[in-house]
């Protein structure tokens, strides 16, 4: 994803500057990528960036007027109205477009970033102080890896990056792959290689005559937690304010902007609140080839009601014929934060870049307002892996665990959001500018503070979008929630949310005694019956038909029964199994195939990261 990528050190200018130059070419996935470096060898800062075309006015680095400072900024920030004409009053030069303000924030506020809010990470030289600052944002959402040598201390937005120049690391770190086969990601900062670390979330980390000086943190969720619980009334009231202030800035900006409408009340809540003028801010939803699922029939009614058009973008043949290349290409930008299943996200997201390349989403909505948890430990093919590597999955469980017990706001926005979510959207952001009002500073603090459960009537989400479109609060979600109350509610309610059970049980989830009995029922092709009615993506099918080949291909080979941590006929049982129909082994295909790639891209020794 764009970033900056580099390296602190005091090793001689001529090999500095040529790993900064590999390590911003390994970044340069696309042609409407821009990149550029900046180099100061009296501070030891070799730091390059990569950034989507035209998607800022800026020219990096950001440079105060004396000359002596210098940011390097990636990622978006939403400021506060008025600041820029703030910093022109105390006499900064200050560009009405782009991101120039920030390093005259810098210069002004001794806590920075701490007053800054979005998903960003940067570099601050400070040539008077003889100081390089690198710093990312308070949840760790626009995410930073790196790597300390004795040489340097590597920083860069994909590992991948960094591989490509300490090769020594291309190696497996057994505890975070351990989390990531039981969770679909890794833990507390670790990553699946070796020597290679996440800088942690509101980091503000000084480096001086090119070496690590001082580890900061400008901001822990602890003051968050401590605040005063409002009541429900207040609550609400508060809520609605801060979102309908904050929310015009993230509809701000001078290229188009696509909104990812679903047919739940995450995205609704923002169409309900940002009015636009008819037909200038595109929708469109994710659909399958089925059926017209419940996100699409939904989310084309919410464009109808505040007039805006609205496409599908299917996942369908075009996809399937793809998936090796999509499956490779998931796996190798986001280094496995993403599952191979992600990669219908890369497909709809370069469909998605072509109607627009900002894309809003209602992502972390749930999770934040209603503590909605999308990960935990997987139960997989206990045959599937060598008892060696049980501990570690073992420990990812008892890790999770631990980390469960947390505030569950901390959890969703502090924890959820930058371990689980950070590979899906590092995925997105290949292609798109991704914003989020939900991990809003004031929003999720103001979330801090809400009501017990138990003395919240409803879910505070209706109450948002009735009180900001009321047009758009008579409509049952994809799933029977909200609408006109009454029976006929109550039944299409009861309805909806047995088809969306049925389906998940149908595909992801159909246990092994129903999955013989629908193969042994195949020619009644009961899987029209259930499937397509929410889900546009249908894996277990697929990997028994139209994928099993590539399945088969990529799983039987010598070279992935030869891993050490794999139980060679554990993994035949999986595959013969799922393909030929009698079992559903989608969760361990999905698991086996993510990391298989992952070897063959990073950590084999023949690989060359480029």
């Amino acid at each position: 994803m764009p970033g900056i990528v580099g390296l602190i050190t005091k090793m001689p200018r001529e090999r500095a500057a040529h790993e900064l130059s590999h390590m911003v070419d390994v970044l340069c996935h696309e042609a409407f990528y821009e990149a550029g470096s900046k180099i100061d060898e009296s501070l030891g800062v070799y730091v390059g960036w990569t950034a989507p075309k035209k998607s800022n006015p800026d020219i990096m680095p950001l440079s105060n007027e004396c000359g002596d400072i210098d940011l390097v900024f990636s990622g978006e920030e939403y400021p506060e109205p008025g600041v820029v004409g703030e910093l022109r009053g105390r006499g900064h030069s200050v560009d009405t477009e782009g991101r120039s303000y920030l390093v005259h924030i810098y210069e002004e506020d001794h806590s920075f970033p701490r007053s800054l809010n979005g998903m960003f990470h940067g570099l601050v030289l400070n040539r008077t102080l003889g100081t390089a600052t690198l710093f990312n944002d308070r949840f760790g959402m626009h995410r930073l890896y790196y790597h300390e040598s004795r040489e340097a201390f590597y920083f860069a937005s994909e590992a991948k990056a960094i591989l490509a120049v300490r090769t020594e690391l291309r190696r497996a770190d057994p505890r975070g792959l351990g989390e990531f086969v039981s969770l679909g990601c890794v833990l507390e900062n670790r990553t699946i290689f070796q020597g290679i670390q996440v800088l942690p979330s509101a980091s503000t980390w000084v480096f001086r005559d090119g070496s690590l000086k001082e580890r900061r943190t400008y901001f822990e969720p602890r003051e968050w937690e401590e605040q005063t619980t409002l009541d429900p009334h207040s609550y609400y009231q508060e809520l609605r304010d801060v979102l309908s202030r904050k929310l015009p800035r993230y509809f701000a900006g001078r290229e188009q902007i696509g909104i990812a409408l679903t047919g739940g009340l995450d995205t609704r809540i923002l169409m309900a609140w940002q009015k636009h003028a008819p037909e200038t801010v595109p929708c469109y939803t994710f659909g399958g080839m089925l059926r017209e699922c419940q996100d699409v029939a939904v989310a084309r009614r919410v464009a109808n009601l505040c007039q805006q058009s609205h496409q599908v973008i299917t996942v369908g043949g075009a996809f399937l014929k793809r998936f090796p290349h999509y499956a490779e290409r998931t796996v190798y930008l986001t280094e496995g934060g993403a599952d191979v299943y992600r990669s219908s996200d890369l497909y709809v997201s370069e469909i998605a870049r072509e109607i627009a390349p900002v894309k809003i989403v209602g992502t972390y909505g749930s999770e934040i307002v209603r503590h909605a948890v999308m990960f935990k430990p997987a139960s997989l093919h206990p045959g599937l892996f060598s008892p060696e590597f049980h501990p570690y999955t073992e420990q990812a469980q008892s890790t999770y665990g631990q980390i469960r017990r947390q505030h569950p706001v901390t959890f969703a926005a502090f924890r959820q959001s930058p371990w689980y979510h950070s590979g899906i959207l590092a995925l997105e952001q290949t292609q798109l500018t991704v914003r989020s009002p939900y991990l809003d500073n004031d929003f999720v603090r103001t979330v801090y503070r809400a009501p017990l459960a138990s003395d919240l009537s409803s879910d505070v989400r209706l109450r948002l979008i009735s009180d900001g479109n009321l047009a758009l609060g008579r409509l049952r979600s994809d799933r029977g929630v909200g609408g006109e109350p009454g029976i006929s509610s109550a039944v299409a309610h009861g309805f909806l949310e047995f088809t969306f059970k049925a389906e998940y049980a149908y595909d992801y989830g159909m246990p092994q005694w129903l999955s013989k009995l629908d193969h042994t029922l195949a020619p009644l092709r009961l899987d029209r019956l259930f499937l397509g009615r929410h889900k546009f993506s249908h894996y277990r099918v697929w990997y028994r038909n139209a994928l099993s080949e590539y399945v088969r291909q990529i799983l039987l080979d010598s070279r992935t029964l030869s891993r050490s941590y794999i139980d060679r006929r554990g993994v035949e049982a999986v595959v013969e199994g799922h393909t030929k129909g009698g079992r559903n082994y989608t969760a361990e295909i999905h698991k086996l195939l993510t990391v298989e790639l992952l070897h063959r891209l990073f950590l084999d020794p023949t690989v060359i990261v480029s």
